[in-house]
């Protein structure tokens, strides 16, 4: 990951194999305060079916940040997020246990010829149109168990399911429907024309499934997460690993959080030098929870800046949500509520701490208790609070939502200024909140 001169504007259009880590080539290099534009491709379902991937996104190389060294944390401050696809399919997945060995996102082989991540090439559409370029085997190790496909509205922000025909004629011009960018690798999911639940009426809301800083190990770029990282455990291929201790190397960058979208800040921990920043997985929309385990996957463009943050102790990502998406109980408190608090303290004989910003923690794990309980750790050793102090703040002032099932979380809590103060996480949420 060499070095290069230091930009304040850097556009970004090059994409790993699905794959994060050291070892990825630099993207380029922006300044401490600059501004990223990345074009990248869809997420998990192109991927998915394109056997040479050997993650199940086609992430951004990675991005140095000027003077981000390890111990540090990105802010990144998304300002625009959007969709270039005018249409994707989406749905259920099924597997063809044939065209893989322990993980069908990762390490594919064609079912006839045994080429493991092999070339493949199109033939026609449907479930069936990818080929070994070798021996002409189907050879994706992907198929819908119930899928979808979706046209979009961008001017008023909807999208409606298509019907057999409608499908079909998106995937004649997948690729360009798609908007598949020039230098991606992937086929246009498009391809496969499911057809579920025509005419479904459905609201659209852009954010970005994977983004985060790179990892200190080579993994699967949808892997970079608890849950999702289970499957590495004992697997025998090149990115498998012993134990789950192992996992703690994972930066958290596959959340499917929705919130991560255009006036959010996520914050980052730095794990290598530079940071290395990549960008993926965009969504058109998505319900909490990610119930088919995937959702609208789009070609598109994120606007960000970014900014370190000096030695912070961060053992994985923060959110700053925009204020209309933080629940009811977290979000920051209104005059009203302050001068209510004062008159309520002076009748109690006790002082109101009223100076406070919310924040999420980010934990995964195996299951969402799992990824709660890795919620709480990050928050104490973050805060510096007990396990009981982060519970209550949470019960009282906060609580979790589930951005992935089943194992990715949001811990909300608003969080006293002194403490945030203490953490380095002040500034940016004083800026982020108006505060």
């Amino acid at each position: 990951m060499a070095q290069t001169e230091v930009k304040e504007e850097l556009y970004v259009d090059q994409y790993t194999l699905g794959l994060v880590g050291p070892d990825q080539e630099w993207a380029g290099t922006v300044a401490d305060g600059g501004r990223v534009t990345t074009y990248t491709p869809p997420g998990c379902w192109g991927p998915m079916v394109t056997p040479s991937f050997h993650g199940g996104h086609e992430v951004t190389r990675p991005i140095r940040v000027e003077g981000a060294e390890v111990g540090d944390a990105v802010a990144i401050h998304i300002r625009d997020v959007e969709v270039t696809s005018m249409a994707t399919s989406t749905g259920s997945m099924a597997e063809r246990d044939e065209a893989f060995g322990d993980d069908p996102f990762v390490d594919h082989r064609c079912p006839e010829c045994g080429t493991t991540w092999p070339d493949s090439v199109v033939e026609g559409t449907g479930e069936d149109a990818i080929r070994c370029a070798e021996c002409g085997a189907n050879a994706s190790s992907f198929g819908f168990e119930y899928g979808y496909t979706v046209a979009f509205d961008h001017e008023n922000a909807v999208g409606i399911t298509l019907d057999k025909d409608g499908a079909h004629e998106l995937a004649t011009d997948a690729e360009r429907v798609m908007d598949i960018p020039e230098n991606a690798r992937q086929h246009p999911i498009l391809l496969y024309e499911p057809d579920g639940m025509p005419g479904t009426l459905g609201r659209l809301r852009p954010f970005i499934g994977n983004i985060g800083t790179t990892p200190p190990v080579t993994m699967p770029d949808s892997h970079n997460a608890g849950d999702f990282g289970q499957n590495l455990i004992g697997a025998d291929h090149d990115y498998g690993v012993e134990t789950e201790d192992d996992l703690d190397l994972r930066t958290d960058g596959h959340m499917d959080v929705p919130e991560v979208r255009a006036g959010a800040t996520l914050i980052c921990p730095v794990v290598v030098d530079g940071g290395g920043v990549y960008v993926g997985d965009l969504h058109a929309n998505q319900g909490d929870g990610e119930l088919s385990l995937h959702t609208t996957d789009v070609s598109g463009t994120v606007t960000m800046d970014v900014e370190v943050i000096e030695d912070a102790d961060l053992d994985g990502p923060v959110l700053l949500p925009n204020e209309e998406d933080l629940p009811f109980i977290s979000a920051p408190y209104s005059d009203e509520e302050i001068e209510a608090g004062d008159d309520l303290g002076d009748e109690h004989g006790v002082d109101i701490d009223t100076d406070a910003a919310p924040i999420q923690v980010i934990g995964s794990g195996a299951t969402a208790n799992d990824a709660t309980q890795n919620a709480f750790d990050r928050a104490g050793t973050l805060l510096g609070m007990s396990e009981g102090e982060v519970r209550a703040r949470c019960t009282f002032t906060g609580g979790v939502q589930i951005g992935r099932l089943p194992g990715v979380v949001q811990l909300d809590m608003l969080v006293p200024a002194d403490v945030l103060e203490e953490s380095g996480l002040g500034d940016v949420t004083r800026e982020q909140y108006g505060l």
